[in-house]
């Protein structure tokens, strides 16, 4: 199997599958409507060559690239290339692809089919994606596994979604402390395949318990005769599994790990945690967090069904409308101030835009900080306080450019200062709004990302609105 990791390489085999599937169409119709006496056989032939050719391109490919591949194609072609692929390679590509892309191909397959995919994995690959199995198919899946895979498939899946345990894998080497490191070698040569990223041996005693680490390089590079307790390091990072996933990864970018123990409350070794698995989560975080600031919930297939996809986003566009109507009230209340003075339509997008963006940029900020445990009760006062002198600053600033402006078009001091003053006031309370928003959201355990640019969009135009218009009823009218 081919081993090309460039992006040039992976979007030159998107680009030819692509064009493969588009051709394939054009000849299929071009040849279906010919008529022929044995048509029908014509067109079964000449489908059967263009699967052929497609499953020639699609066999060299590595198991990643093929998940992208469907990912990035429609509906109609993802299912075709899914059905060339599902019964050789359909449970590593399951495990690669994204958890919308996941469930798209698991609801196009019977549960016969599904079977033969899940045959293709072991009881730790079977837990990371129990929760998009149907419960009877997993079932009679288990019971094929081998004790050990189905007591594990069990703990596991006992597991919240974003704890270490439901990252965790039982694929690891362990070994004794009172072990040679050359008995350790042949621990590991008796292996038929090292564990993925396995960088490091477990060392436990007779109970179970864990008592250091052995990396392979102190393996190799030590005399063979020495023990492993003489060896090992007993300063390393290790994790509960119900700790929290988000705070784990941290953990693996602070101190740059490669894999890490997992240990239960009586310092028992039970599983570890390796960096891939942990990308994996934050990518998986990341494309929620952004997709729930715009109001989307869930990570949402990019070539879902219309369906699907309309109801996914029409909760936050209802919430949207119902704030619009919200703002379309508080403009009513100055619907006098606005017939007198025209020139304040005009102006008013300027306030709501700059403060919008304020607010947002602030948000965007703190939710960050949040996600990467960088707030605590400790610095929230001097983070407000930061907030509130940044967005005086550039209030300030940013108020006497829009006066200045507005004096030159509307030749109106009082309106010029006015627009000044209300940009000014706008400003410092969208950062307020910007600030205790996301800390709120956590506070009552919700995602601080979760519609949050919605919300700050719809207050900050109430706010800014109404600050604009309650300065010009009581000084320009």
């Amino acid at each position: 199997m081919e081993t090309h990791h460039s992006e040039e390489f992976l979007k030159e085999n998107v680009s030819k599958v692509h064009d493969l599937l588009e051709k394939q169409k054009l000849i299929e119709k071009v040849v279906h409507e010919q008529m022929s006496p044995n048509q029908e056989i014509v067109d079964s032939l000449v489908h059967r060559q263009h699967l052929t050719q497609l499953k020639h391109l699609l066999e060299p490919l590595h198991t990643g690239d093929i998940a992208h591949i469907l990912e990035v194609l429609p509906f109609t072609d993802r299912m075709t290339v899914w059905q060339l692929i599902k019964d050789v390679r359909g449970g590593d590509v399951l495990l690669e692809v994204s958890d919308s892309a996941r469930e798209n191909l698991i609801d196009s397959l019977s549960p016969e089919d599904l079977l033969i995919a899940l045959n293709q994995m072991d009881g730790d690959d079977l837990a990371y994606i129990a929760d998009d199995i149907p419960e009877e198919v997993l079932r009679v899946r288990g019971q094929s596994l081998t004790t050990e895979d189905q007591n594990w498939l069990r703990s596991a899946m006992a597991y919240e979604e974003n704890t270490v345990g439901f990252l965790m894998s039982n694929e690891m080497v362990v070994i004794y402390e009172t072990d040679t490191l050359e008995i350790a070698a042949k621990t590991l040569r008796s292996l038929e395949e090292l564990p993925i990223h396995n960088d490091k041996l477990f060392v436990v005693d007779r109970r179970g318990t864990l008592k250091g680490t052995l990396s392979l390089q102190n393996l190799l590079l030590n005399e063979p005769n020495l023990p492993v307790s003489k060896v090992m390091s007993t300063d390393f990072v290790q994790f509960s599994p119900l700790d929290d996933a988000g705070e784990a990864s941290q953990a693996f970018e602070r101190y740059d790990l490669v894999s890490a123990p997992v240990v239960n409350e009586r310092g028992k070794l039970i599983g570890r945690v390796t960096v891939d698995v942990v990308m994996d989560f934050i990518r998986e975080e990341t494309t929620e967090d952004v997709l729930s600031m715009a109001g989307i919930s869930g990570e949402e297939d990019l070539f879902a069904p219309i369906l699907h996809s309309a109801s996914n986003r029409g909760l936050w566009l209802m919430v949207n409308l119902f704030a619009a109507f919200f703002i379309s009230r508080i403009i009513g209340l100055f619907e006098t101030t606005l017939a007198q003075i025209v020139s304040l339509a005009v102006l008013m997008p300027i306030i709501t835009n700059i403060g919008g963006n304020i607010g947002n940029q602030t948000a965007s900020l703190i939710i960050r900080g949040l996600t990467l445990g960088q707030i605590n009760s400790d610095n929230t006062l001097y983070l407000l306080k930061k907030e509130l002198g940044v967005s005086a600053l550039n209030g300030s600033i940013l108020g006497i450019i829009v006066g200045i402006f507005s004096y030159i078009f509307y030749r109106s001091l009082p309106l010029a200062m006015v627009i000044s003053i209300s940009m000014l006031l706008t400003l410092i309370v969208a950062a307020l709004l910007g600030l205790a928003a996301p800390l709120l959201l956590q506070k009552m355990g919700r995602d601080p990302a979760l519609g949050s640019s919605i919300i700050m969009t719809a207050t900050v135009d109430s706010v800014g609105f109404f600050i604009f218009l309650g300065l010009a009823s009581i000084f320009l009218v």
